[in-house]
């Protein structure tokens, strides 16, 4: 394995060189690029020694969620922004033998004694500081849990067996990445507020790790083993949770012994749709990322997407008033459905979205002031990473996880190599007032002990004849929904291979601010159209790092791509 490992580590560094090139061509030639292919396994992460360890693990005998729980403790030590196990996240899994499909909800929970006003300052106003940057931003952490309920459902493995990897890693050091070290120096101010975390992730002196240089995790290798030994209560109970909830409340938290020892991950169904034949297959409440995909995609199935063409003015026009409706809706309906009655059926429906195409304008904008949600009645329901995996016998993973934030909250948990999440900030700290990505949020998502924050976390399946199609997701705050939406719509609309459905620019739009947010490449004449219909155009960076396998049942081949928007990704096959 030490082997293999190396040599996974100068893939990624010839991998980041190989993105930065790419990503200079990403808008002029995406039409030219092509996917990476295979026959027995793929796992596209977002990170390459990851990526490395999930194909080890598939070529050794292990099906996907083995792959895939490898990969995420993997990540938790080569891709510390976003890769965690101090936060959460949504996993979906297809059984190719069962044809079942499920959604394992690992959401972190808000600690029992949260309550709905607990960030609100002296004058009724939300302290976003609160929310982001000290105790009370973390959330219980959910991924240990999560991945176990994976291998106890689904795997084939054991805890120990995937996790050793993550171990050697986090105990012998990993080669820093270009990608890595640029996130230390950008980050330092996050980092180094907290003593923990910066004589881990900064030298003696406060100075930078360069590339290629090794970063050594020995108290997360430390934590890893515990949770290798005991499983989850290696974690959730005991010395590392003690030293957990130390921290978490020397830094203003709430977070109790209590509340480490009663987190529990859900096994839950997950939302289903179609569009134009292919079936839609994502996350359920507390994702809003699965419902307002399918809902946006049951409003353009109304209009001749294929034939207006990829980001013409007439496509993103409607892209856009889809979008700005369905986060309407999201801020009004969406939260944790243990909690509170979401209209899923509804949003979700076929003639709800007929009815939303009506009030569309062909020709002309809708300000966003005079779009509310819906009447709906309600049914019994930044940083982040994604990977997708897809075994040789057909079983696929769909993962999402994140610690909010870059960093999180910036706050490693003394003594176990654990950043810990601001995953708290996705609550609505009051009702009506933007988080961090500029979200709305309602009653729905107020705060509550024991509650999961809302999510647009948006992990993907799209099956054809039954069987997985494209396995997709991504990272990106608010546009995670509309950047999973638009490598689906890439493929069926568009007939891009998944490559160029990758590389494609991106636009979005939120409904609040009232603008459609694009990348380069839009062609000036499209953004002069959009502009004439009363659109206000925002050019800005980059969105999302999808990672995604398109399984082409006909040729055998699996055909997977890595988002370049991000350095130091792969997608692996064999």
């Amino acid at each position: 394995m030490k082997q293999i490992i190396t040599g996974a580590i100068c893939l990624a560094m010839s991998t980041a060189s190989t993105l930065y090139a790419q990503e200079a061509a990403i808008y002029s030639g995406y039409d030219r690029v092509h996917p990476v292919y295979a026959k027995q396994g793929m796992v596209s992460a977002q990170e390459a020694v990851a990526a490395r360890i999930g194909l080890d693990i598939l070529e050794a005998g292990g099906n996907a969620v083995d792959a895939g729980v490898a990969v995420a403790f993997a990540l938790a030590v080569t891709l510390p922004r976003a890769g965690n196990i101090g936060g959460g996240g949504f996993m979906l899994v297809h059984d190719a033998e069962s044809g079942e499909t499920k959604a394992i909800d690992y959401r972190e929970m808000a600690p029992l004694t949260a309550d709905r006003d607990m960030f609100l300052d002296e004058e009724g106003n939300a302290d976003s500081e609160l929310s982001r940057f000290t105790g009370l931003a973390v959330g219980v952490p959910g991924t240990v849990a999560g991945m176990q309920m994976a291998l106890e459902n689904y795997g084939s493995m054991t805890l120990a067996e995937v996790i050793q990897p993550a171990i050697e890693l986090a105990r012998d050091g990993i080669a820093v990445t270009p990608g890595l070290a640029d996130s230390l120096v950008g980050l330092e101010a996050r980092l180094k507020k907290w003593p923990s975390s910066a004589s881990i992730f900064y030298k003696e002196d406060g100075s930078f790790y360069e590339p290629g240089e090794i970063l050594v995790q020995s108290d997360l290798a430390n934590t890893l083993q515990k949770v290798a030994d005991e499983g989850p209560d290696g974690f959730y109970k005991g010395e590392t949770a003690e030293k957990i909830v130390d921290a978490v409340q020397a830094a203003g938290g709430r977070i109790t012994l209590e509340d480490m020892a009663n987190y529990k991950p859900v096994l839950r169904d997950p939302v289903r749709g179609t569009y134009r034949g292919y079936e839609i297959v994502s996350m359920p409440p507390p994702s809003s990322g699965g419902a307002h995909i399918i809902q946006i995609l049951n409003i353009l199935e109304n209009y001749p997407i294929s034939f207006l063409g990829h980001n013409s003015a007439d496509t993103i026009h409607l892209m856009s008033e889809a979008m700005k409706r369905a986060y309407a809706d999201r801020s009004e309906y969406l939260g944790d459905s243990d909690f509170v009655d979401v209209p899923l059926a509804e949003i979700t429906s076929k003639a709800y979205a007929k009815d939303i195409s009506k009030q569309i304008s062909l020709n002309t904008a809708t300000p966003s002031i005079t779009i509310k949600p819906g009447s709906l009645a309600p049914y019994e329901s930044d940083q982040t990473t994604h990977f997708s995996i897809v075994d040789k016998d057909g079983n696929a993973v769909s993962n999402t996880y994140t610690i909010n934030f870059s960093y999180g909250s910036g706050m490693v948990a003394d003594g176990t190599g654990v950043l810990m999440n601001n995953e708290m900030d996705d609550f609505a700290a009051k009702p009506g007032v933007p988080n961090a990505y500029g979200l709305i949020g309602g009653d729905a998502n107020a705060v509550e002990g024991g509650k999961r924050p809302l999510s647009s976390m948006s992990p993907t399946i799209v099956m054809k004849d039954g069987k997985v199609y494209l396995v997709t997701g991504s990272p990106g705050g608010s546009r995670i929904i509309t950047t999973t939406l638009q490598v689906i719509m890439n493929v069926i609309d568009h007939g891009m291979n998944v490559a160029e459905a990758s590389f494609a620019p991106r636009i979005h739009h939120q409904w609040l601010p009232d603008e459609i947010r694009i990348e380069d490449g839009i062609s000036p004449d499209t953004i002069d159209l959009l502009e004439q219909r009363g659109h206000k155009v925002s050019q800005q960076s980059v969105m999302g790092s999808t990672q995604s396998i398109l399984v082409d049942h006909e040729s055998g081949y699996l055909f997977g791509a890595s988002d370049p928007r991000r350095v130091d990704a792969a997608t692996l096959g064999y």
